[in-house]
């Protein structure tokens, strides 16, 4: 009988329920110390030997991937504790040679010959690379470099194209806790429909759910980078009182348990099917909270106890947009806030140039060995207007995209049709019409869902038809038209 405190994320990757997170190693180096490696895994090595045998990282957590290694180079055979690491790699091409260098590199560092999970972070899907780079993992996961293959932050729209492009994905890492329920939403009934499974890290939001602030003022400033990112939360979720109320509830609860308030809220996440494990953070030697963390497995919230949490719920604001969109678009509730600048500073897939003979005209091209043929251009700017052609789910220059699955081609198609007007200054909020072709009318509802999530707030004027047959094997082809206002 499998424990209670493990879960079986796939065959033969069995996983502690409480996944020990490392991103605070960065947060510890940000002065340009790093810690003391050996010393350092001691530390983990304690974890270990308490259960707690899963570690989270990732490329961009400072020392952590050599922490974990040295903790690894003393364990031998099949029963190690496991790491699983991130790639979050800057969009661009993603080609054979800078997935293996990147998957490689994850290798050296943790000083192994084989990843147990790697997830893959990637930052705009206006930028179709993410889908090359997840096949070239998954033929490397073939070959027997990585394990299993996990996402972090992406909305359930993109996991389902994912998925529907033959993805071989176990998990994916998203903010989950009291504060931030979006997980429980699109995320969660996606998981039930195809097995993936979320690793839930912000949990305990940077310490916030905690006996530490119960009852406490709002404090003037947070010294450390998971408190910034986890206060933009709360505001986020409708300020100080309604997060207090929140506490309350959960300390009501814990009193109730005997446990810590802590225990609550990871407690009230690990309790969805579709959460596989919840990731606390830990600063190796200075906060760890092993005892605490055990005592998780030994209650179990009752229906008292979630109608109170979810009387707490209603005072607060619902966290806005889908599972990731806190990298992607504002509100950006990360730890250094705005990440426009970051964003506006990825080369567009897309170059904008002009056309011909009408140098108030600029044109950009997608490749396609159609465009020379049939003499057109993916989108037309002139003045004000940006004009999209007709947009298909075709990957490079005639891959078709999750072929069976015409709401994950509506996302794709969507994705295409947002860089072809950024590269031509403008976003999807100045689109003012749009015209949706369907192969197969039947499949209006995932085609229009995946419409409203770019443009519920828009609401551009749109047409959608039933067309006998469209141009190839694909089930839906989108076209837009923008007007760039001063």
């Amino acid at each position: 009988m499998r424990r209670p405190d493990t879960f079986e994320l796939a065959p033969g990757l069995d996983i502690s329920r409480v996944v020990t997170g490392l991103w605070q190693v960065a947060d510890m180096e940000k002065d340009g110390a790093p810690l003391d490696i050996e010393r350092a895994a001691d530390h983990l090595d304690a974890y270990a030997k308490d259960g707690f045998t899963s570690f989270d990282m990732a490329d961009h957590y400072g020392s952590a991937e050599l922490i974990a290694g040295a903790m690894l180079k003393r364990h031998r055979g099949a029963r190690r504790p496991l790491a699983f690491t991130k790639w979050c790699p800057e969009p661009g091409p993603m080609t054979p040679e800078i997935v293996r260098k990147g998957v490689q590199d994850r290798l050296d560092r943790l000083g192994v010959e084989r990843v147990d999970l790697l997830q893959f972070h990637w930052w705009t899907f206006e930028h179709p690379a993410w889908l090359d780079a997840l096949h070239e993992m998954a033929k490397l996961r073939n070959e027997g470099l990585i394990a299993e293959i996990g996402l972090t932050n992406f909305d359930a729209a993109h996991l389902a194209v994912a998925l529907a492009d033959g993805i071989p994905i176990v998990s994916n890492q998203v903010s989950f806790s009291l504060i931030d329920r979006r997980a429980a939403g699109p995320l969660s009934q996606l998981c039930e429909r195809s097995g993936v499974r979320l690793l839930a890290y912000g949990t305990l939001c940077g310490g916030f759910l905690s006996e530490r602030w119960l009852g406490k003022p709002e404090p003037a400033q947070i010294p450390n980078w998971s408190g910034m990112k986890y206060r933009r939360f709360i505001e986020a979720a409708g300020g100080w009182t309604a997060y207090q109320g929140i506490l309350s509830a959960a300390a009501h609860v814990a009193r109730k348990h005997g446990v810590s308030i802590s225990n609550v809220a990871t407690r009230w996440v690990l309790e969805h099917d579709s959460v596989a494990g919840a990731i606390i953070g830990a600063r190796l030697g200075e906060s760890e909270h092993r005892a605490d963390n055990a005592r998780l497995f030994a209650f179990a919230l009752d229906a008292e106890d979630h109608e109170r949490l979810h009387a707490a719920f209603a005072a607060t604001t619902p966290i806005p947009g889908d599972c990731g969109d806190e990298y992607r678009r504002a509100p950006y509730l990360t730890a250094s806030g705005d990440l426009s600048h970051h964003l506006d500073a990825i080369p567009s897939v897309y170059v904008a140039e002009p056309v011909p003979g009408r140098p108030s005209r600029l044109r950009v091209s997608s490749g396609s060995v159609w465009e020379p043929l049939a003499g057109y251009s993916r989108a037309v700017r002139t003045g004000n207007r940006i004009l999209v052609s007709g947009t298909t789910a075709t990957h490079g220059s005639d891959r078709i995209v999750a072929p069976n699955d015409a709401g994950a081609q509506a996302t794709y198609c969507l994705d295409k049709i947002a860089a072809s007007i950024r590269a031509l200054g403008g976003t999807m909020e100045d689109v003012v019409r749009t015209r949706v072709y369907l192969a197969d009318v039947g499949d209006w509802e995932p085609v229009s869902r995946a419409h409203g999530r770019f443009f519920g707030e828009v609401r551009p004027a749109n047409t959608l038809l039933a067309a006998a047959n469209l141009v190839g094997d694909y089930k839906v082809e989108i076209e837009a038209e923008a007007v760039v206002e001063e």
